[in-house]
C-alpha cells in the first residue's frame, strides 16, 4: 500500500511537472505573437495631438482604489511614482490625499492639459541631468512631472519612492522592453516600496496591441528574483471598446510587489 501510495506521488508530480512546462510554453508562444510589436515615442505623441486616447480614464482607477489601504499601507506623504503618466486623474486624487507624485511623460500636450484641467498653475524648466528633458510642477511641488523618455529617467533624477502605480505602463513599452523596464523600476524602489501593478491578460493572436498582453508568469519572471509578487485581484475587463479589437475575453490583473528583505 505504502509503495502504491509513493508511485501515485511519483506520478502526480511528473504529471505537475509536465503540466507547468506546457503551460510555460503555451505563455511563451503567446507572448512570442506580440514581442515585434513596436511603437515609437513619437507615436504616442501623435496620439496625444490628435486626442485619440482611449486608454485615458475620466476618474479614479477602481483598481487604484479599492487597493489603496494595501499600497499605503498605513504610511502618511508617500512619493508616489507614475511611469508613462500621461494625464492620469489618479495623480490629483493621491496629492489630495496628501502624498506627493512623480510622473514621467513622453508627451508635452499630456503634461500641460493635465495641468489645466485640474486648474492647476504650473512652473516648466530644465533638468539639467537630462538633456532635452523638461520637469512640469504645481504651485504647490507636491505633483513633479517629467517630460522624457522613460528610459532616460533613473534614481539619481528623483531619488526612490515609497509607492508606484503602474497602470498602462508595463502594457504599454514595447515587448522587447520588458526586462529593461523591470530592470528601473527596481532601480527606483525604495526598501518599503509597495508596488500596484495592473496587467492584462486576452489571445494576442486575436489583437496586436497596445496595450499588450502580460502574462503572470512573465510577472514573476521580471521580478520574482529579487521582489515578493502578490496577485491581489483577477477580474473580467470586457468592454464594447475591447470587442471592437477583436477580443472575446479581457482579464485585468492587479498585483503587488513588494522588494525582498535583504538576507
Amino acid at each position: 500500500m505504502v509503495q502504491l501510495l509513493e508511485a501515485c506521488k511519483t506520478v502526480l508530480r511528473a504529471n505537475l511537472t509536465l503540466f507547468s512546462s506546457l503551460a510555460q510554453r503555451n505563455f511563451g508562444r503567446m507572448v512570442e505573437q506580440q514581442a515585434d510589436r513596436t511603437m515609437e515615442l513619437s507615436e504616442w505623441e501623435e496620439r496625444w495631438q490628435e486626442n485619440k486616447i482611449g486608454f485615458h480614464q475620466l476618474e479614479v482607477n477602481r483598481m487604484l482604489q479599492v487597493n489603496y489601504d494595501l499600497v499605503v499601507n498605513g504610511r502618511s506623504g508617500v512619493r508616489f511614482f507614475f511611469p508613462l503618466c500621461g494625464k492620469a486623474v489618479d495623480m490629483k486624487w493621491l496629492a489630495d490625499l496628501g502624498h506627493s507624485v512623480v510622473g514621467v511623460e513622453i508627451s508635452e500636450t499630456a503634461i500641460k492639459q493635465f495641468f489645466q484641467e485640474n486648474n492647476m498653475t504650473y512652473s516648466e524648466e530644465p533638468v539639467p541631468s537630462l538633456p532635452g528633458a523638461r520637469l512640469f510642477q504645481n504651485s504647490e511641488k507636491n505633483i513633479s512631472l517629467y517630460q522624457s523618455d522613460l528610459f532616460s529617467f533613473s534614481s539619481s533624477v528623483a531619488g526612490q519612492f515609497g509607492a508606484i502605480w503602474d497602470r498602462g505602463s508595463l502594457v504599454a513599452i514595447n515587448p522587447k522592453d520588458r526586462e529593461r523596464y523591470a530592470a528601473l523600476i527596481i532601480s527606483l524602489m525604495a526598501a518599503d516600496c509597495r508596488y500596484l501593478l495592473d496587467t492584462l491578460l486576452y489571445n494576442p493572436s486575436l489583437y496586436k496591441g497596445p496595450p499588450f498582453f502580460v502574462p503572470d508568469e512573465q510577472v514573476h519572471g521580471l521580478f520574482g528574483s529579487s521582489c515578493n509578487v502578490e496577485l491581489l485581484q483577477s477580474v473580467d475587463a470586457l468592454t464594447d471598446r475591447q470587442r471592437a479589437w477583436g477580443l472575446d475575453s479581457l482579464t485585468e490583473n492587479v498585483h503587488l510587489i513588494t522588494p525582498k528583505a535583504p538576507n
